[in-house]
């Protein structure tokens, strides 16, 4: 790993670590910090492959009802002016109704979905990690964009930065480490102003220090999590890096929490099953960008 610490990023750090204070994020129509080490605004023809991997369908967790594929179905660039409020190219997820469709290990899904990480080609330590997201109103649906570290989980550490499970007005971040994971206490929902929920474009992020981190939307600070609060139910990890992930995942745990829906699919009712038959139903992702790490790669 290589030090990449600039003056104004520890100034940043250093500032936010002893005042709290809030830092604005950027909007649509400007371009990347100067010192962001990582940005993707999404403007190829195609997903950028040498920042991103594409998860398969061997991967399966939570009771989700989807599996993972590499189809321009369930991933795709969108060029400018497809999404309005969006600044140029626009990256959306999709789940797509496959009846049927069968995994490598024989497991059965009705849905196909996208699910992307920067797994081994760019990952950090310390900083700010930020994405404009527009969501569908879709009970159910479990999109997210969050944060893993390397190894067994929980013992390297989790990062949800943005976390939706088809409640417009409410979106979740947590942490999820070892002594603090699954049913997490360091947890937190963020509940939008009156006039605006997940279908407008919002700025989800999250500063990391080595002395804590805080979550944040459209540059409010929503949720801070100090590391004695964390080393009160284990092991601090979030001292090594950590690398990106953004998915698009339909029903399982989380949303049958939420929802209590039994049918036709764990955590997700017909009418949303509906729409995704229809093709109403995306995560739209303006752009993604770091800056202020400390160690990248």
């Amino acid at each position: 790993m290589m030090s990449k610490l600039s003056s104004i990023a520890a100034f940043s750090l250093a500032l936010w670590a002893t005042t709290g204070c809030q830092r604005m994020e950027p909007v649509a129509g400007t371009a990347p910090p100067a010192d962001a080490i990582f940005a993707d605004e999404f403007n190829d023809a195609t997903l950028d492959r040498t920042r991103w991997n594409v998860e398969g369908p061997g991967f399966w967790v939570n009771n989700e009802q989807q599996a993972y594929i590499d189809s321009p179905e369930t991933i795709a660039i969108l060029p400018a002016g497809s999404v309005p409020g969006a600044d140029d190219g626009v990256l959306a997820l999709r789940p797509v109704f496959r009846e049927g469709f069968v995994t490598p290990s024989g497991r059965v899904a009705d849905f196909v979905s996208g699910r992307i990480n920067t797994q081994g080609k760019f990952d950090f330590t310390y900083g700010t990690a930020a994405a404009r997201i527009k969501m569908p109103d879709a009970t159910g649906v479990w999109p997210a964009f969050w944060m893993l570290g390397y190894g067994e989980w929980p013992g390297a550490g989790e990062t949800d930065i943005m976390e939706y499970v088809g409640e417009k007005d409410w979106t979740g971040v947590a942490m999820h480490g070892p002594g603090y994971s699954g049913e997490t206490p360091l947890v937190n929902k963020y509940f939008f102003d009156d006039g605006t929920d997940v279908t407008d474009w919002h700025v989800y992020a999250v500063d990391w220090s080595p002395t804590g981190l805080v979550f944040r939307v459209d540059g409010r600070a929503i949720y801070r999590v100090t590391r004695a609060m964390v080393e009160h139910y284990g092991e601090w990890v979030y001292d090594r890096p950590q690398y990106m992930i953004l998915n698009f995942a339909l029903g399982g745990a989380y949303p049958y929490k939420t929802n209590g829906i039994e049918t036709p699919y764990e955590g997700m009712p017909q009418a949303t099953v509906d729409r995704i038959r229809r093709g109403e139903v995306a995560m739209y992702v303006d752009w993604v960008r770091v800056t202020g790490a400390e160690n990248s790669r």
